[in-house]
């Protein structure tokens, strides 16, 4: 015969009746229907609180869960007084939101042009299936856009996560805040992509710490049990991994990519293909020139549309000049569209080349202009001095 003090019968009892999640009322009335106190059955419950006058016994369930899906950490997780999870009105990555899905979905962008592994890139998105894909190459040569526009041409959701040294398992995980008075628990941006079957972007990858190594589990295809709530969490379909880097995670050997680290092996496995992305053609380049072009009304005509063509020549002698250990430094097609904009907004071309130089060392920029000089007959290095109105 069970006892007042059988706390598992008391327990099992009071889920029966009540369920699952359970608030002082519900208690208060299980006392007065049993020969049980209030403070007696609240002791034998305070395992699962979850707020005051608030228990949720679903936490010994989703520790089962954990334990028949992978291996537990070795040091056992503790039951732990904390808030229930509750909706916020935050941005994505900050908390359980209730975002409209076209704000996750990417919009199309009409300069986009495909290039590289872009197909390859755009059907393992669109199969929904989970694959982790790590993509690497130079500074400005539309990784992350590539990504984006993927997943816009597919319809697919994307959270993007820009990774840095700092970056912990709290911002990729989530964590408790302080919100009205109470501690709540607010889901990271990892957290809402498996709940959403979302596509995860981990921007930069190659900036992060080891403290990445929380995603381990996540990369495997397998779920996370978030300890401090007491939560399993499964991905939903969908769900999948892409990472861009400059390196391939083994570090930044001459020294351009400070602040590179070397990735662990093991993290670096659990990605079943590497696409290695290089800069576009010279003709590729002209096509998503154009287009940038086109969408600042600048008439693909005469010298606007030869203009062009000199900065597609121009950085690819510039490219194989550095591939060759000529020059130490690159001009990207980022560093190019930012050349068309400034064009569109002065009006000189060679006042737009220049500016877009000024990032570079006193002797990199004088060689870089020397050379579009040479390619551009119709600019000389004093233009950019002159004021277009004067």
């Amino acid at each position: 015969m069970p006892t007042t003090y059988d706390s598992d019968f008391h327990i099992n009892n009071i889920v029966e009746k009540y369920g699952k999640k359970l608030d002082a009322d519900m208690v208060k009335a299980y006392c007065d229907d049993n020969p049980i106190g209030y403070q007696t059955i609240t002791k034998f419950l305070n395992r699962f609180k979850t707020k005051r006058g608030h228990w949720n016994v679903t936490v010994k369930q989703a520790k089962q869960a954990l334990e028949q899906s992978y291996v537990a950490p070795s040091a056992p997780v503790q039951p732990v007084q904390q808030p229930v999870v509750v909706p916020t009105q935050s941005k994505v990555g900050l908390g359980k939101t209730t975002i409209d899905v076209e704000n996750l979905i990417p919009e199309v962008d009409p300069t986009f042009v495909k290039f590289g592994q872009f197909p390859d890139l755009k059907k393992v998105i669109a199969s929904k299936l989970f694959y982790p894909i790590f993509i690497t190459g130079m500074s400005g040569n539309g990784k992350t856009f590539g990504v984006e526009q993927a997943a816009a041409a597919t319809g697919r959701e994307l959270i993007r996560v820009n990774i840095t040294v700092e970056t912990d398992e709290d911002d990729l995980i989530g964590g408790f805040r302080l919100v009205n008075g109470e501690t709540v628990w607010h889901n990271g941006p990892v957290i809402e992509a498996l709940e959403r079957g979302a596509i995860l972007l981990l921007d930069e990858v190659d900036l992060a710490s080891n403290k990445v190594l929380c995603l381990q589990s996540i990369l495997e295809g397998k779920g996370l049990f978030l300890k401090k709530i007491g939560e399993y969490i499964k991905p939903k379909a969908g769900f999948n991994i892409i990472a861009t880097a400059n390196t391939k995670g083994k570090g930044s050997d001459d020294g351009r990519f400070i602040g590179t680290n070397v990735l662990n092996e093991a993290f670096l496995e659990r990605f079943p293909i590497t696409i290695e992305q290089d800069y576009p053609s010279v003709a590729i380049e002209s096509k998503i020139l154009t287009k940038v072009s086109e969408s600042l009304s600048i008439p693909m005509i005469g010298e606007h549309k030869a203009f062009i063509t000199h900065l597609c020549n121009w950085a690819d002698i510039v490219r194989r000049t550095f591939n060759d250990g000529g020059v130490d430094e690159i001009i990207s097609t980022r560093r190019l569209t930012h050349i068309i904009r400034a064009y569109s907004i002065f009006g000189n071309k060679m006042k737009a080349v220049e500016m877009c130089l000024n990032r570079f060392d006193d002797e990199t920029k004088e060689s870089f202009t020397q050379l579009y000089s040479k390619l551009d007959d119709t600019v000389n290095v004093t233009e950019s001095t002159q004021s277009v109105d004067s």
